[in-house]
């Protein structure tokens, strides 16, 4: 996957570099109907897997790779069978995986964050053909603001977007491809080697997800294991400080890695073997069912979360400048000769200015007769999120992670400053959340498409035939996500509970109902909690930044910390432990570890959250 060199070459000259020696789109096949559907499948059911994990934990899965590796296996297997005729190209795999990534993805990331805010603010489901035009037109608004970006940040400045480089990485090992292929074949050799090690991690991946499946089938659907093990006695269960029977945390944990997994464990100890019991002793908390608890516990939790991550992003000032001084890059390009053949597989500025038209004509309308936003305000809102997701797409180009949830609290407090207060609270929160709503998911959106564009850059894909695939997945993703999880959550008590702690949500309605509703709506120990939480997460970044690097670790992550605040101590607990797991598997084996942590782990993630959705489905209709 060569590269050409950024600096010796001028902006005309990198594009035609690449074009003369990397680009292969019309060499073989790339944009077909099988790579869709199966992206399209894939995806569909990756979104049911991160709608279960992120209710769970507030977060989400990648999807790129696992799609791949899944793709790669189901049509080496059909060919064995004689049900195909052909391998699909790594192009079609390509394009695969970025209908995969924007089904399984992009469209789901609101559903768990602010949508389930807005449920649990409104004690009510959104109806779901309001909700599948809202995240059908966030996600079309924040790929096509992302068209003007590709050029720029992936053709002249060669941002790294390491997930994207990962997914071509795992591309070409599957597929034995080097590179482009000589005049006249039509797929690269297959290298035996990486062959067999493809093999070897979807074998491990499979029986990893058979795992996890059966053990939601025997825990929840058989009933031979209890809800909990209080393996630090009954007393400490009641604050659940206990074990649950499940992997899918444990797995989690040894992927997200040692230190964010030893500062939730700190927390936990500290929010649920500490804090918790004295404010129940006080009389603060009254009842210690998880949804009353959480509703003390949320705002040191949240506090520490959103100070540290607009820390984060404030410190992040150099990525933003150099955002904005590509703007005039970005639209400034001169326009091209028609049979230019670089424009020719480009994706065109009238895509652009179509999609922008109707993704800002559906989000506005929507907002307006919704959820109260006055027409200016969500006007504004989506202008604010070109601008969000410019500064968010660059700092996943530059370090691999998205700020969407520092980009949804700075519209939060940006909102609560700007909006009237001669609207009913109700509508200050309705505004202040979705307008925050608006600038996460495009900048999730325009994030997870420059990712996908950077593996098809690698890899001499037409950039063209890769975004008509990423926007067949916006459709997949709308319909399947969205039924989905209105089957799984019906309605707002399904939420912040023992089985959907929803610690996402929770953040984000805290924020919404703080802005609206002022200080003094809270109890005066959670108003201490959230001022020291707050502290916390300005602290402790600014002593890890001034800490030699090698000690840097002993300062517990604030996000970590905080998160713990907002679930179960099991949870905490059980993702420690699979950090353990991981780093000892790491040091004793390494070579072992290398190739079948990341399998394994999502393969018991996969199969145990496909299953407890199955079952969520099948409760709704009856059948458990």
């Amino acid at each position: 996957m060569p590269e050409p060199p950024a600096t010796k070459l001028t902006p005309r000259e990198l594009e035609e570099h690449w074009y003369h020696n990397v680009y292969r789109g019309d060499q073989m096949k790339q944009l077909t109907l099988r790579a869709v559907l199966m992206g399209g499948a894939l995806g569909s059911l990756m979104s049911l897997v991160n709608i279960y994990v992120g209710l769970k934990t507030g977060w989400g899965l990648g999807v790129a790779i696992t799609a791949c590796i899944l793709s790669y296996s189901i049509w080496k297997g059909a060919r064995a069978l004689g049900l195909a005729k052909t391998d699909m190209t790594i192009l079609e795999n390509n394009c695969m995986q970025s209908t995969a990534s924007s089904a399984g993805y992009s469209t789901g990331g609101t559903l768990v964050s602010a949508i389930a805010a807005w449920m649990l603010l409104q004690n009510q489901s959104m109806p779901t053909g309001l909700l599948m035009a809202w995240i059908f037109f966030l996600a079309v608004l924040g790929v096509t603001l992302a068209i003007p970006m590709k050029r720029q940040m992936i053709n002249i400045e060669q941002l790294k977007f390491p997930s994207g480089i990962a997914a071509a990485t795992t591309l070409q090992s599957l597929h034995g491809d080097h590179g482009k292929l000589p005049e006249g074949e039509s797929e690269a050799a297959l290298d035996p080697d990486a062959a067999k090690k493809a093999s070897r991690s979807a074998k491990s991946l499979g029986f990893a997800a058979l795992f996890g499946g059966l053990l939601a089938v025997v825990r929840d659907i058989l009933g031979w294991l209890p809800e909990v093990f209080p393996i630090f006695g009954s007393a400490a269960a009641k604050y659940t400080i206990s074990m649950e029977p499940s992997a899918l945390m444990i797995a989690a944990g040894a992927i997200m890695g040692l230190h964010t997994a030893v500062s939730m464990l700190i927390g936990a100890i500290l929010c649920w073997g500490i804090l918790v019991p004295i404010m129940h002793d006080q009389g603060v908390i009254q009842s210690l069912l998880y949804s009353e608890m959480v509703k003390w516990t949320l705002w040191g939790g949240v506090a520490c979360m959103v100070t540290s991550g607009l820390l984060s992003f404030a410190l992040q000032w150099k990525t933003a400048l150099r955002a904005f001084s590509g703007l005039s890059s970005i639209f400034s390009r001169k326009k091209e000769k028609t049979d230019d053949p670089i424009e020719r597989i480009e994706v065109p500025g009238s895509w652009f200015l179509s999609g922008a038209t109707i993704g800002l004509i559906g989000v506005v309308v929507i907002a307006n007769v919704a959820f109260d936003m006055p027409v200016w305000m969500g006007v504004l809102g989506v202008v604010m999120s070109f601008f969000l997701a410019l500064v968010a797409c660059r700092a996943t180009g530059e370090t691999d992670t998205t700020p969407v949830g520092a980009m949804g609290k700075v519209t939060q407090l940006f909102y609560g400053a700007i909006t009237p207060r001669s609207l009913p609270g109700p509508s200050r929160q309705n505004v202040n959340l979705m307008a925050a709503c608006i600038t996460a998911g495009v900048a999730d959106s325009s994030a997870d498409l420059l990712t996908d564009l950077k593996s098809g850059y690698l890899l001499g894909a037409n950039p063209r035939k890769q975004f008509l695939a990423q926007a067949c997945g916006i459709l997949f993703g709308t319909l399947f996500a969205v039924g989905a999880f209105q089957i799984i959550v019906p309605d707002a008590a399904s939420l912040g509970t023992d089985k959907f702690p929803a610690p996402a949500a929770q953040t984000w309605r805290g924020v919404a109902e703080l802005l609206a509703n002022g200080f003094d709506s809270i109890h005066p120990t959670a108003q201490m909690a959230l001022w020291i939480g707050g502290a916390v997460g300005i602290l402790l970044p600014l002593i890890a930044k001034i800490l030699p690097e090698k000690i840097r670790w002993i300062v517990p992550s604030p996000m970590g910390l905080g998160m713990a605040f907002t679930f179960h101590f099991f949870y905490a607990f059980a993702m420690f432990l699979g950090a353990i797991i991981a780093v000892v598997l790491e040091k004793k084996k390494p070579k072992l570890a290398e190739e079948y942590t990341i399998p394994v782990a999502s393969g018991i993630i996969a199969g145990e959250s496909l299953i407890g959705v199955l079952i969520a489905l099948g409760a709704a209709f009856g059948w458990f």
